[in-house]
């Protein structure tokens, strides 16, 4: 039996004696995360400096099917992440932003924007020593970067590009010792086993995409290995289709625990790159001669014939991997594009609705999504929320408006003003709920590096939110301040409400203009009416309230008389609130110039 001594010992010099081997296992995993890193700090910077355009850019998922696939292609493109939009996606249907339909021309997109890192790496990495380009694109990127201005967003990208290329050159080079580790030649005779090499190459491919959670690490690990001799060219291209499944872990997990219209838009990703490869398999070596005519470089038989000789297959090889990854999710989105409507209708036969799925409780979703932590994305979901939020505040407003303009009507007037706020008290809970959520995370956005024109959204964006909360809180309170007048018998007469229901009235088209205006850019038009919505609210006020002081010099009820005039002084409230969400809606869209000189 060996002592606790000895046996350190005998792990000391073990690890002394492979210190090669460990030094390159560190090296390459080095080198991995520093390409990994260096994809996400380009992806951070390119998304702060076109967060505006970007969410414009979103906008179009709603539109046609081809207009999805475009942006799902423009922002995977951007991003670098096809796993970022799937999820972004997902989310998206959770919260009703995109239909299951629009979700699946997304997603189509997305698996063609994530070739273009394939491309960057197999062009640019290995065909240009722009290794030697690195460390300076660093240095420039940290000093753009350094300082809070204009320039920092470009700084990022700058310094991820560079640490992107620094990674791909460690990689590239400890892949040219991987025989320390491996045994090239053992590896080699999977090629000889056929169509069960490609098997295989799929099923490694599957896996590392799913622990790296990102098809573009695992293609470029690919690109890598097989310039550097260590994979055939069709085990490659096995790899290569088979993290365009692995790639689909990540819409799943963030399905989980979602409504069943984003598990829906998840099985979609899934299923769509699932199909493509199994159609893909059979086919590979046709589809691989076609990639051989179609791009430069050598095609199979050469790279065969180099294979056998032990060289490395170099530069030629990336260019077809990159050339077959896009061939094939192109195909693959074309042979899906006309039966979109039939494939969603399957994926909702598959997985049923859930009965009676509704929140009692207020979740933003979105939140707990890390491939989606960026705020400029999240902050268009963020956006639908505050929607959602104000259509609640205003649904409020309008079962109180119902219920003053047939009050005199209705038999039982203390029963309907209990139920009122029966009603109301939920909503009105909610909206407290969700105030605090979207606070916290609008506070959290202004805690990260963001635009100087997402700054100012984000600042009056919880502007709106605190606005819509105290809105909700003062549909309430009116609610039981009419409770409280009829169960003491101060019903207003037929006279007082001829005259305050065209005033309850314009309050509630105040609402439904700033719906209108939460659902669209600013514009000359909308304001216009906001104004004129607003002169008149305060016009109505005045001569109401100015009813109320003659009637109670008349010698009507002082009581009757006060509760009208404090109810037309908290609906006109309700005026203010919308006048106010208004404004800080058009200062969003001021250009930068003009926000100088606007007062917050």
């Amino acid at each position: 039996m060996l002592n606790i001594v000895e046996l350190q010992f005998l792990c000391f010099h073990c690890i002394i004696e492979n210190m090669d081997i460990v030094s390159l296992i560190l090296n390459m995993v080095g080198g991995l995360c520093m390409f990994l890193f260096g994809m996400k700090t380009m992806s951070d910077g390119i998304q702060q400096s076109a967060g505006d355009r970007l969410r414009k850019t979103l906008n179009l998922m709603t539109g046609s099917r081809f207009a999805g696939v475009l942006t799902g292609f423009a922002v995977t493109a951007i991003i670098q992440s096809s796993s970022a939009t799937t999820v972004m996606v997902v989310s998206f249907v959770n919260a009703g932003l995109l239909t299951l339909t629009q979700s699946i021309g997304v997603i189509m997109g997305a698996n063609v924007g994530t070739t273009i890192t394939a491309w960057i790496v197999s062009l640019l990495g290995f065909s240009l020593k722009i290794s030697n380009m690195a460390l300076p694109a660093i240095g420039i990127g940290f000093i753009l970067g350094v300082k809070k201005w204009k320039y920092r967003s470009l700084g990022n990208f700058v310094m991820g590009f560079g640490f992107l290329f620094m990674g791909l050159h460690f990689l590239t080079q400890e892949m040219s010792s991987i025989n320390k580790l491996i045994n090239v030649e053992a590896l080699a005779k999977f090629t000889e086993m056929g169509f069960l090499s490609v098997i295989i190459g799929t099923g490694v491919g599957f896996v590392m995409t799913m622990l790296l959670h990102s098809s573009s690490a695992t293609t470029a690990i690919v690109l890598t290995m097989a310039y550097n001799g260590i994979l055939s060219y069709t085990m490659a291209a096995g790899m290569v289709l088979g993290a365009n499944i692995g790639t689909t872990i990540d819409a799943l997990l963030a399905s989980i625990g979602a409504k069943t219209e984003a598990r829906r838009a998840a099985i979609v990703h899934l299923l769509f790159n699932v199909i493509g490869v199994c159609w893909a398999l059979p086919l590979l070596i046709p589809l691989l001669r076609f990639i051989d005519f179609i791009t430069p470089g050598p095609g199979m038989l050469e790279i065969a014939k180099i294979w056998k000789l032990g060289m490395p297959l170099g530069f030629g090889v990336t260019v077809h991997l990159a050339m077959l990854q896009t061939i094939f999710n192109l195909i693959n989105t074309i042979l899906f594009f006309p039966f979109v409507k039939q494939f969603a209708a399957f994926i909702s036969f598959i997985i049923p609705e859930k009965p009676g799925e509704q929140k009692e409780h207020y979740k933003f979703e979105y939140l707990s999504s890390v491939k989606t932590s960026t705020p400029e994305l999240n902050i268009l979901r963020a956006e639908k929320e505050i929607r959602d939020m104000a259509g609640i505040a205003s649904s409020m407003y309008a079962q109180f408006s119902s219920l003053m303009q047939n009050l005199l009507e209705i038999e039982n007037k203390e029963s309907a003003a209990e139920k009122l706020c029966e009603d109301l008290k939920p909503k009105e809970e909610y909206i407290d709920e969700m105030r605090e959520t979207l606070t916290t995370f609008l506070i959290e956005c202004t805690r990260k590096q963001l635009a100087s024109r997402t700054e100012h959204r984000v600042s009056q964006l919880l502007r709106v939110v605190n606005y819509i909360e105290e809105m909700s809180d003062d549909c309430y309170i009116i609610s039981l301040l009419l409770e409280k007048s009829i169960k003491k018998n101060r019903i207003l007469k037929k006279e007082e409400m001829d005259k305050l229901v065209p005033y309850v009235n314009m309050v509630g088209e105040f609402l439904d203009h700033l719906q209108e205006q939460l659902g669209q850019p600013s514009s000359l038009k909308l304001s216009g009416r906001t104004n004129e919505l607003e002169k008149a609210i305060n016009k109505s006020r005045k001569d109401l309230q100015k009813l109320g002081r003659k009637r109670i010099e008349a010698g009507k009820d002082v009581k009757t008389e006060l509760f009208f005039i404090d109810l037309v002084r908290r609906i006109e409230k309700l005026g203010d609130y919308c006048y106010d969400i208004s404004n800080a809606l058009r200062k969003i869209e001021l250009p930068l110039f003009k926000r100088l000189f606007t007062k917050n």
